[in-house]
């Protein structure tokens, strides 16, 4: 026996069924669809524009525009009674860099070196102490941390008579001016990393009930160590300028790079003066970028384990 179905019956269900099937194919076409500002698919995987060499590459381009307005500034901005004022690059390197007082820049920046690195290390084992310290309770961050800020606002001429009359006019006195620029970065990093530990990661220790050295050395101090790496490079730098500020006032001993920077520019020793800028200059970028790479591998190889 055939049921006879009405003919708005049927009008209303196939309008229903168009109405999905619309819905459908554009519910497929939008999640085939690229997305707002996405290129358009074209079946080729995309690649990135890489250029070669770039971290070397782009600091050169850099350099070669700075020589060239050094350039222009030596050449058409001044005339040839004013060119001491800014010698051109050529000029620099003959009679700077391989000039007849190479020999004495070269012993000069060994000795800042030396100091800035002695002063350095001072600092960081002061500012990690002084960071554990203060990392182990709010009320010990409370009471220490002002004097860290206290140290590093201290104008560094308002003491050059106290500080000559405590280490003398050579290396010590010189060594604690670079502790004393250099300290603040280590320890406010130092605290940082100490303090940024997951808290799930010390709810664990916590069930173990590890002694506070072992939580210390297992687990604080290597969330510590890439914030410590930060500071041993801003700390570089720092102790770099330290030791040059150093030099300016208390001359005994060996001369370092900065007592020649003064003689050179009491005496107009322009292209010595610039050669000796550049030199100071580049330690300073030697030190970050050593300790950056240090800290790559120290932080990589803790982290790895």
């Amino acid at each position: 026996m055939t049921t006879t179905v009405p003919t708005s019956t049927a009008q209303t269900t196939a309008q229903t069924t168009s109405k999905e099937d619309a819905v459908s194919v554009s519910t497929a076409a939008a999640a085939t669809a690229a997305p707002v500002g996405s290129t358009p698919a074209t079946g080729r995987p995309t690649r990135k524009v890489n250029i070669p060499y770039a971290s070397v590459l782009l600091p050169l381009a850099v350099l070669a525009v700075v020589v060239a307005v050094w350039y222009l500034v030596s050449y058409v901005f001044l005339d040839e009674s004013r060119r001491f004022l800014m010698p051109p690059p050529d000029q620099v390197v003959t009679e700077g860099l391989f000039g007849p007082n190479a020999g004495e820049m070269w012993q000069a920046l060994w000795q800042t070196t030396k100091i800035a690195m002695t002063g350095l290390l001072i600092a960081a084992v002061i500012g990690i102490v002084w960071a554990i310290v203060m990392a182990q309770s709010k009320r010990a961050e409370t009471a220490l941390f002002p004097y860290a800020v206290f140290l590093q606002c201290i104008p560094v001429l308002a003491l050059v008579p106290l500080i000559g009359f405590w280490f003398g006019f050579g290396f010590s006195a010189r060594v604690f001016v670079c502790v004393l620029i250099a300290l603040f970065p280590m320890v406010s990093n130092t605290l940082f990393g100490l303090q940024s530990v997951d808290p799930g990661m010390r709810d664990l220790f916590a069930l173990h009930k590890p002694s506070r050295l072992t939580v210390l050395r297992k687990l604080e101090m290597p969330a510590a160590m890439p914030s410590i790496f930060v500071g041993l490079r801003t700390s570089g730098g720092l102790a770099v300028v330290g030791a040059i500020v150093g030099d300016f006032f208390f001359k005994q001993g060996t001369p370092g790079i900065g007592v020649l920077l003064d003689n050179y520019r009491s005496r107009l020793q322009s292209p010595d003066l610039f050669a000796a800028i550049i030199l100071a200059s580049l330690l300073g970028v030697v030190v970050f970028l050593v300790f950056g790479l240090i800290g790559n591998r120290v932080v990589g190889r803790w982290y790895g384990k």
